[in-house]
């Protein structure tokens, strides 16, 4: 176990340019399969993430989560996001979006748990937000606008626990207006009126319980951009951002620890493996690190 930790905590510890997740809270998704039902109905996480981003942008991000369960197998929740970004253009910070999911989980057979999810995205904002009216790129955006669909399957198997899900945009309201060509820096792509293929996610978990009060889950988390993004040019055309598609692998181990029956803290620390050429969406993390407080009532 002292290993695993050394390996994590040292790849973490490198500034490597990746993709820290597809979207707002899209990562997190496959981790709502491996929570067990709580005995309770209603379960509120506080939580935050702080990464570092492209030209030495800084993030924090905090949300909180409201989950509630009708059932032993059917439960609902709702979640919104913030987050504010510091760099060389200034500090800009907003809500970002809010996250209506549901999950049913089947009856275990064989060692075998099945379990659904679906859910939906809504964006608080157009993805425009300005500092002294100069237009910023999506790295400095707290969503993308974009109103997505997403629907996922989970399969629990004794300690081992395989998530797979979709983010589909089925409606763009990003009215982005940042043009490279304008701009005093050359770190950001340009993304007026931004349009955002879809992405898949795998995840595939193992819990490691060493004590009562702490849980391990490594885990690796892959990541693929189904198409090439796109922007509208100066000349009003639609221009396609090469090599924006293709595979994010990030590695994660996430740290439980049970304070009482109803209360935990969860520690997170991810690194990447591999990563898209292109990343326009603003989502490029050199580390990101997680805290979530549970509570169960």
């Amino acid at each position: 176990m002292k290993n695993i930790l050394f390996v994590f905590l040292v790849l973490g510890s490198f500034s490597i340019q990746a993709q820290g997740c597809s979207d707002a809270g899209f990562c997190s998704v496959g981790n709502t399969f491996t929570d067990e039902l709580n005995t309770t109905k209603n379960q509120l996480d506080f939580g935050g993430i702080i990464g570092g981003g492209e030209a030495s942008i800084f993030y924090i991000s905090p949300y909180v989560t409201y989950t509630r369960n009708f059932s032993e197998s059917f439960s609902m929740s709702a979640k919104v996001t913030y987050s504010q970004a510091n760099g060389d253009f200034g500090t800009r910070g907003q809500f970002g979006d809010a996250f209506l999911t549901s999950n049913y989980t089947f009856k275990e057979k064989n060692d075998k748990t099945w379990s659904t999810l679906l859910g939906f995205k809504f964006p608080f904002t157009t993805s425009n937000a300005k500092i002294n009216d100069i237009s910023l790129p999506l790295d400095y955006q707290a969503s993308l606008g974009t109103f997505d669909l997403i629907a996922g399957v989970g399969l629990k198997y004794k300690k081992w626990f395989f998530n797979t899900a979709v983010q589909i945009p089925v409606f763009n309201n990003n009215k982005n207006s940042y043009f490279d060509e304008y701009s005093a820096s050359n770190d950001f792509n340009s993304t007026n009126l931004f349009e955002r293929k879809p992405d898949v996610l795998f995840r595939t978990t193992y819990i490691i319980n060493t004590t009562k009060k702490f849980t391990f889950k490594p885990n690796l988390l892959f990541i693929y951009h189904l198409g090439e993004d796109s922007y509208e040019n100066i000349f009003g055309n639609r221009t396609t951002i090469e090599n924006s598609d293709g595979l994010t692998l990030n590695g994660n181990l996430i740290t439980s620890y049970a304070i009482s029956q109803n209360r935990s803290i969860e520690l997170s620390l991810a690194t990447p493996f591999a990563v898209r050429d292109e990343r326009p969406d603003g989502l490029t993390r050199s580390f990101t690190a997680g805290i979530i407080y549970k509570y169960a009532f």
